[in-house]
C-alpha cells in the first residue's frame, strides 16, 4: 500500500493543485518512483489511497498496466482519515497474509525484501537516522524488538510490514497511526531494523528541490 492521501501542507502552494505523490523528480513524479522500486522488489498488487486532487493520481496511473503492476484505489472522505485510519479502511483490498505500506513522500533504496515475521510480531518497523529536522527520534531498538524508550532513538521510515490484526479490530473512521504503533510496542508486538542506507523525508519544496538537483 502506497500511502497518497496527504494534504501536503507543508509543500504549498505546489500542493494547492496537485497532489503531492504527482510531483516531479527527476522527470516523473514521486510516486511512479516507489512504483519502480516496489515491483522491482517484488511486489506486484498495488493499493493507493486517495484524498487530496487524489482523481488525478488515478487518472495518472491508472490501473497501473503502463507500470507492470496492478493498482486498485481506496478513496478517502474530505480531510482524509489520516495513516492508521487509511490503512483500516483498505484492509479488504489487503488480504489476510501481511503487507507492506510505505510513505508516498519518502525517497528510500531499501531493497523492501520480506522480513520474517513472527506469529506474535504484528508489525515490523524500519528506522533510520535521524534527520536534522527530528533530531530527537521516533522509537530505540534493542535486539530487533522496537522499544517506546532506550539510550538511541530513532527515526521511522514511514516503511513498515504489517498484520492485518493490528488495524482490525480499529474502528472505521480517522485514525493515527503513531497511538496504534506505541501500544503494540508496548506489549511487545513490534519488530524493526536499522537501515542506513539513503533515506530523504521529502517534506518541504526545498528538499523535493534538492533531490530533484541530486539526480541530474
Amino acid at each position: 500500500m502506497i500511502l497518497a492521501a496527504g494534504r501536503g501542507e507543508r509543500m504549498r502552494p505546489l500542493t494547492d493543485h496537485t497532489p503531492k505523490p504527482l510531483l516531479m523528480v527527476g522527470g516523473i513524479p514521486l510516486i511512479e518512483h516507489s512504483i519502480h522500486r516496489l515491483r522491482a522488489a517484488g511486489y506486484g498488487d498495488l493499493v493507493i489511497n486517495l484524498g487530496h486532487h487524489g482523481e488525478q493520481i488515478a487518472t495518472r496511473l491508472g490501473d497501473g498496466t503502463r507500470l507492470g503492476v496492478s493498482i486498485r484505489y481506496s478513496r478517502e472522505p474530505p480531510g482524509a482519515l489520516e495513516t492508521a485510519g487509511g490503512i483500516r479502511q483498505a484492509l479488504t483490498m489487503l488480504g489476510a497474509d501481511p503487507f507492506l505500506v510505505v510513505n508516498g513522500d519518502v525517497w528510500c533504496d531499501h531493497p523492501l525484501e520480506r522480513p520474517d515475521l513472527p506469529a506474535a510480531t504484528q508489525a515490523h518497523l524500519v528506522l533510520v537516522d535521524n534527520p536534522d529536522h527530528h533530531p530527537a527520534g521516533d522509537f530505540a531498538l534493542e535486539d530487533h524488538a522496537v522499544r517506546l524508550s532506550g539510550p538511541m532513538h530513532y527515526t521511522f521510515s514511514g516503511i513498515g510490514w504489517y498484520r492485518p490484526a493490528l488495524f482490525a479490530d480499529l474502528p472505521p473512521g480517522r485514525q493515527a497511526l503513531a497511538p496504534v504503533l506505541c501500544d503494540a510496542i508496548a506489549a511487545g508486538r513490534i519488530r524493526g531494523e536499522h537501515y542506513r542506507g539513503t533515506w530523504i523525508d521529502i517534506g518541504t519544496p526545498e528538499r523535493l528541490q534538492a533531490l530533484d538537483q541530486g539526480l541530474m
